[in-house]
């Protein structure tokens, strides 16, 4: 899953994505006018993101309806997190537990 998540967020437009999603719900519509790039072009984007479950579609009527998935961005935060050390403190435990 992690390579799926850090893969989707290494375009510009999807972390763009993401981050108007962190602000709240967007149809699909307003998406496409936020960008200066084709619907299919944001489609297929959305699609990335989707498949790496950062974000979740629902229908509304014609329209969809699409949210951040805000637990898969804290894990993968917390996985970059834990690369830097810098993570919830674990690492001195384990010192602890290996000594």
């Amino acid at each position: 899953m992690a390579i799926k998540v850090f893969s989707a967020l290494g375009h510009p437009l999807r972390r763009q994505v993401m981050t108007l999603l962190r602000k709240g719900p967007m149809t699909s519509g307003d998406l496409a006018e936020a960008f200066d790039a084709s619907w299919p072009t944001v489609s297929r984007h959305l699609n990335v993101l989707k498949d790496a479950d950062l974000i979740t579609a629902e229908r509304k009527g014609t329209s969809i309806l699409y949210r951040a998935n805000t637990s898969v961005l804290e894990d993968a935060a917390a996985a970059l997190l834990a690369l830097t050390g810098r993570d919830n403190g674990d690492d001195d435990e384990m010192k602890e537990a290996a000594e």
